[in-house]
C-alpha cells in the first residue's frame, strides 16, 4: 500500500499535468485548484512551511518526472571517497542534480571535480534507485539516483564550493552520513558491487 505522502505526489503530478493538457479555463482552474490543495498536505506531511513548498515547485510546469541525482563513487585502497556537505556537515559521495545538457557520466565527472577536486573517468554504472523504496528522509520530490563507478584519473583532492572536506573511509570507518543523500545500507551495496564486477545493475 502507498504511503499518504505517495499519494500526495500522484495527485500533483495529475494536478500539473492536467494544466499542461487542459483545454478550456474550467478545467484549468480545477486543476489550480488541485494542485494548491496537494502542496497544502505535502507541507502537512513533510512538517515543512507551505510557502517553501510552493518555492520548490514555483518552477514546475507540465508533464511531472522523477528528479535524477548522479553520484561519482570512487574507490582507493579498499576505501571510498566521501564529501563533508557544508549544508548539514555531514558526509555524502560526491554528486547533484542532473544538469540539462549533460549526459550522466558527465555529472559524475563534474560533481566529483566541484565537490572533491578529484578528476575521475566513469566505467559503469553500479546501481540506479528510487529513493521511495529505501530508507530516506520524506521529501517533496520523487527521486532516482544513479551510482556511477569511475576511476581516479589524478589523485588530488579538495574540497569545493558545497562541501569542507574530503577523505576516503573504509566501510568499518564511516563518518557521520547526510542521511538525504546516502545510506549506510547503500555505501555497503556499492563496495559489494566494486569488488563483484560481474554483479548486475542494481535497480529499484
Amino acid at each position: 500500500m502507498k504511503t499518504s505522502i505517495e499519494l500526495v505526489k500522484q495527485i500533483q503530478a495529475i494536478a500539473y499535468a492536467g494544466l499542461e493538457y487542459c483545454e478550456n479555463d474550467f478545467d484549468r482552474e480545477r486543476y489550480d485548484e488541485l494542485k494548491k490543495l496537494s502542496q497544502l498536505l505535502l507541507a502537512e506531511l513533510t512538517v515543512t512551511p507551505v510557502e517553501k513548498i510552493e518555492n520548490l515547485f514555483a518552477n514546475e510546469v507540465g508533464y511531472q518526472t522523477p528528479k535524477v541525482d548522479v553520484r561519482a563513487v570512487v574507490f582507493k585502497e579498499n576505501k571510498i571517497l566521501m564529501v563533508k556537505e557544508k549544508i548539514d556537515g555531514r558526509w555524502s559521495i560526491p554528486g547533484g542534480w542532473a544538469d540539462i545538457g549533460y549526459s550522466p557520466s558527465e555529472i559524475a565527472i563534474k560533481e566529483a571535480k566541484e565537490e572533491a577536486g578529484a578528476e575521475v573517468k566513469p566505467v559503469r554504472l553500479l546501481a540506479v534507485i528510487d529513493k521511495l523504496k529505501h530508507d530516506y528522509p520524506i521529501s517533496p520530490f520523487h527521486i532516482y539516483k544513479l551510482f556511477i563507478l569511475c576511476e581516479l584519473v589524478n589523485d588530488t583532492i579538495s574540497s569545493g564550493t558545497e562541501t569542507s572536506d574530503v577523505n576516503y573511509f573504509s566501510i568499518e570507518n564511516l563518518p557521520l552520513l547526510s542521511a538525504t543523500r546516502i545510506t549506510a545500507e547503500q555505501i555497503s551495496m556499492l563496495f559489494r558491487l566494486w569488488e563483484n564486477p560481474s554483479e548486475q545493475v542494481v535497480f529499484d
